[in-house]
């Protein structure tokens, strides 16, 4: 099975931005995303920016194709200001984080259309849990034989974008004592969790035969991995990363991305082979990172020398700030170690839980309050 990759003529950047709608009353999800869509995009220029999701309680903000990461950040204030201002008419308001904390999957409806009908009756229980939020950052690759290579090389990163972007330690009423509870959820569906390693397009190729040839996959799209190859856009697709509430927060996660891909692909390109995790440390980071978040002390090598996630970021931006000022994102790269300081959304979330006594409401009124800050929306009263 032949799959082109059309590369990319430079590292330009997608973003791709999942947002629950709930109730400014009781806070809980609705699903009112099709009435959304009909306000929204009679107010957008570009109406296509706004997508549809499996859930009708789910819309998606995209970028075009974007040069920096300032210009993609500026993409979607634009468009989430009229998506906003069309929710504040339903008295709707936008919620960003990997999990919502109280409510019931039991209660949510399926976005109409073929494939995710499909896809919820092979999943069925596993597929009808999956209320979750995440964020998609595609970058540029110009050749297709270095793409599953910096894929591969990718994976011993993973867990300081995961730890970065834990937004989910609440679910169902329950704090799980997960950083990011989404992360090992989205893992039960079949095609999803951690890529395999390959080194050579051509293996990803016979892969993607198999799956098709059993009846796995019906289109590439369903091949659903953390890190995946976007053929038709010809990037590098980071889909590792929980919601994101803020633009303090978006904006490093995106500059380390592209940072990361650029970084990795010419050291590639210059015919240095970047030491591989091996997939058992990969698997375990990815845990680790879930459960510990910004705390989890990491693997970094093949000869297992561990070291805490923070630290290792701290050594990681320095070494990517010749890459960040050529690509424009000094300021946003350097932004990483301030998520730190300040605390990932799973930290703020168990925080206001902490101080309100439980209160879960409360802690979707503080990130929706966060988002909505960053818009310069004015802040309401429910």
């Amino acid at each position: 099975m032949r799959i082109d990759f059309h590369g990319s003529p430079g590292p330009t950047i997608g973003v791709e931005w999942e947002f629950a709608l709930v109730d400014r009353r009781t806070r809980d999800l609705r699903n009112d995303a099709s009435h959304l869509f009909a306000r929204a995009k009679a107010r957008m220029p570009e109406p296509g920016k706004l997508h549809k999701e499996l859930l009708r309680n789910t819309v998606e903000v995209v970028t075009g194709i974007c040069p920096t990461v300032g210009e993609a950040m500026d993409d979607l204030r634009g468009s989430l200001r009229h998506v906003v201002a069309a929710a504040d008419d339903l008295d709707l308001d936008l919620y960003a984080a990997g999990t919502h904390p109280f409510a019931t999957w039991t209660e949510q409806q399926l976005s109409e259309g073929h494939r995710y009908a499909e896809l919820i009756n092979r999943t069925q229980y596993w597929g009808r849990q999956m209320l979750i939020w995440g964020v998609h950052v595609h970058v540029g690759l110009p050749e297709r034989e270095r793409v599953m290579p910096v894929l591969s090389a990718l994976l011993t990163y993973y867990p300081h974008l995961q730890a970065l972007s834990a937004s989910s330690p609440i679910w169902m009423g329950v704090d799980t004592g997960y950083a990011s509870n989404r992360a090992l959820m989205f893992q039960q569906l079949p095609t999803a969790g951690l890529p395999f390693q390959f080194t050579r397009w051509e293996e990803f190729e016979s892969f993607a035969h198999d799956q098709m040839t059993t009846g796995v996959i019906d289109d590439l799209s369903e091949i659903r991995w953390d890190l995946r190859p976007a053929v038709k856009h010809g990037t590098l697709e980071n889909r590792i990363c929980d919601g994101v509430s803020t633009f303090s927060d978006m904006a490093p996660l995106v500059a380390l991305t592209q940072c990361l891909v650029v970084w990795l692909d010419e050291r590639i390109a210059a015919g240095e082979q970047p030491a591989l995790l091996p997939p058992w440390h990969v698997q375990e980071n990815k845990w680790r990172a879930a459960r510990y978040g910004v705390d989890a002390i990491i693997i970094l090598d093949a000869d297992s020398r561990e070291r805490l996630v923070t630290d290792d970021l701290a050594e990681l931006v320095e070494q990517l700030v010749p890459v960040a000022r050529r690509l424009g994102c000094s300021e946003e790269l350097a932004s990483v170690l301030a998520i730190v300081e300040r605390g990932p959304s799973y930290v703020r979330q168990r925080k206001v839980a902490e101080a309100t006594g439980g209160d879960l409401v409360a802690v979707v009124d503080s990130v929706v309050r966060e988002l909505r800050h960053d818009l310069g929306a004015p802040a309401l009263s429910r």
